[in-house]
C-alpha cells in the first residue's frame, strides 16, 4: 500500500502541505508560508517574518491517509530556519515526520536544504526509520515571473535499513506568473522515478484585501481542487476541497499566525525591542518565565504560560 500511486501522492515524504497548496491543485514551488519547508525549502528564504502553521488533511474518509502537521519558520536576516512535525495514519498504517531546514537568498536566487526523519509503521511488517535529504530553489527572473524546483529524498533512502523498498524520490519543477496584483497563475510538473509525470495548474484571485479564491487541477489521478483563504494582518485561515471521481473527496484546513513576535509590546508600551539582549534568543514551551524588556531596561516578573521558545541566533524581542 505504501507504494501504490494513490498513497505515494499522500505519504508524508511527497504530499503537498497546507490548504493553500491544495486549493491550487497541490502546486508547491512558489508559496512562501509556514509550509515552504515541506513544499519547497528554497521558497522559505522569501519569508520576512516568523510564522507558525497548523494543518489538517482528511482524504477519502480513510483514517490511514489523514494528516496533521505543525510548522514554524524563524526569520533571520542571514537565513530562515524552519521546523516541522507531521503525523499520518491509523492503527494499521502510520507515518511520522520530523524536519529541519535552512534557506537563504542571494540576489534573485532563493536556496534551501532540509533534513527529515521519517518513521513508517505497517501492520504485519513492523517499523522503519529513514533519514531524507532534500534541496530546493526559487529564482525571481522578473518581478512577475518565478521559476523553481525541488528534489525530495535526493539520497534515495530506503524505508528502513532492513528493507529494500525505497522511499519515493520526487522532482518538482514549476513556474509562477503574476499578471496583476490580484492574480496568480501556477504550473508544475512532478516526476517520481518509477511513475509517469504529474501535471498541475493553479489559479488564485484576490477578491478583497482579506479574501482569496483558488482553483486548480492535476493529472494521474485526475483531480479538481477548489479553495478559499481569509487573511488578516496576523492570522490566516485556508480551506480546500479536492474532488477525484474514482476515489472521492479530500478536505484540507490550515491556520497560520504571522508577525506574532514582532508585534508584541512590553508592559510599558515599548514595541518589540530592537536591542540584541543575547546572541541566543531564549523562549520556552509550557514554563513560567521571567521576561525582561531590553529597551526599557526594567526587570519585572511577567508570568506567561505556553510560550514558544526556541534557541536560535538573532534578534531578541522583549515583552
Amino acid at each position: 500500500m505504501f507504494f501504490s500511486k494513490s498513497v505515494a501522492q499522500s505519504d508524508l515524504s511527497t504530499q503537498a502541505y497546507g490548504a493553500k497548496s491544495h486549493g491550487l491543485g497541490t502546486v508547491k514551488i512558489f508559496h512562501q508560508d509556514a509550509w515552504s519547508l515541506a513544499n519547497n525549502v528554497g521558497a522559505m528564504a522569501r519569508i520576512q517574518t516568523t510564522v507558525i502553521g497548523i494543518a489538517l488533511d482528511q482524504r477519502y474518509g480513510i483514517q490511514e491517509l489523514s494528516t496533521s502537521s505543525i510548522a514554524v519558520v524563524l526569520h533571520n536576516p542571514i537565513g530562515n530556519l524552519g521546523f516541522s512535525i507531521s503525523k499520518q495514519g491509523g492503527e494499521s498504517y502510520q507515518q511520522q515526520r520530523l524536519g529541519i531546514g535552512l534557506a537563504a537568498s542571494k540576489g534573485i536566487m532563493h536556496v534551501g536544504a532540509k533534513a527529515e526523519w521519517l518513521q513508517t509503521y505497517i501492520e504485519g511488517f513492523g517499523t522503519g526509520n529513514a533519514l531524507l535529504f532534500s534541496f530546493g530553489w526559487l529564482a525571481e527572473l522578473h518581478p512577475k515571473f518565478f521559476f523553481g524546483a525541488h528534489l525530495t529524498n535526493l539520497n534515495q533512502a530506503n524505508l528502513s535499513k532492513e528493507s529494500p523498498l525505497k522511499i519515493p524520490m520526487l522532482l518538482t519543477v514549476g513556474t509562477t506568473y503574476l499578471p496583476t496584483k490580484n492574480l496568480e497563475l501556477h504550473s508544475e510538473v512532478e516526476k517520481e522515478v518509477q511513475s509517469p509525470p504529474i501535471f498541475k495548474v493553479g489559479l488564485q484571485y484576490q477578491l478583497e484585501s482579506w479574501i482569496f479564491l483558488r482553483t486548480g487541477l492535476h493529472s494521474y489521478p485526475t483531480a479538481l481542487y477548489f479553495g478559499v483563504g481569509l487573511q488578516t494582518k496576523n492570522f490566516g485561515l485556508d480551506y480546500a476541497l479536492g474532488q477525484s471521481s474514482p476515489l472521492g473527496n479530500t478536505h484540507h484546513l490550515s491556520l497560520s499566525c504571522t508577525n506574532y513576535f514582532s508585534s508584541r509590546s512590553c508592559r510599558y508600551g515599548a514595541s518589540a525591542c530592537s536591542a540584541y539582549s543575547e546572541w541566543w534568543a531564549q523562549t520556552c514551551i509550557d514554563l513560567w518565565l521571567l521576561h525582561r524588556c531590553s529597551r526599557c531596561g526594567v526587570s519585572n516578573f511577567w508570568w506567561r504560560k505556553s510560550e514558544f521558545i526556541f534557541y536560535a541566533p538573532g534578534r531578541f524581542y522583549g515583552w
